[in-house]
């Protein structure tokens, strides 16, 4: 289990990860509550798709069946030079756990009501693809809408400051 505050994202950078999709709309529709940073078994078209830099995380969710968790409904087009040797670009796909992340995630959802939700995919420093995942609670609409406040309130600030000098 890793826990990651907001700043992770200027030090992944300077660690070498290369970020292939980032789903901000999760962050916009959810409150994430804890992330997770899972293994994602996949094809070799799959990964050569992937280091092309095209997927899409959008509509995807991840789901428990049969003790496993699995990420469903990702996208990850068809590589072209595969040819017959390709991959279904929406099959899904084996999220790798251990077995207590696994129990913590099944808890919050059965429990708790909680919801599984694709944060981002990347390339570790070691070249694998890891999938950050979260268990989140979906927002009301009065909390989008304070979510939006606040942003646009930490923009004007920001230039504000920029102003002053």
């Amino acid at each position: 289990m890793s826990s990651k505050s907001g700043g992770a994202k200027a030090s992944r950078k300077e660690e070498g990860i290369k970020v292939i999709s980032d789903n901000r709309r999760a962050r916009y529709d959810y409150e994430i509550l804890q992330t997770y940073e899972a293994g994602i078994e996949l094809k070799g078209s799959e990964v050569k798709s992937l280091r092309t830099g095209h997927t899409n995380l959008g509509e995807a969710y991840a789901a428990m069946k049969g003790g496993e968790l699995w990420l469903i409904n990702s996208n990850i087009p068809e590589y072209r030079e595969a040819n017959r040797f390709n991959h279904e670009p929406k099959r899904p796909r084996k999220l790798l756990l251990h077995k207590s992340e696994i129990n913590k995630l099944a808890a919050g959802v059965l429990k708790e009501h909680l919801t599984i939700v694709p944060l981002k995919m990347f390339f570790n420093t070691r070249g694998r693809v890891k999938v950050d995942i979260a268990l989140a609670r979906g927002k009301k609409l009065h909390d989008k809408r304070e979510t939006i406040k606040e942003r646009s309130w930490d923009r004007e600030r920001a230039r504000l400051m920029r102003e002053k000098g």
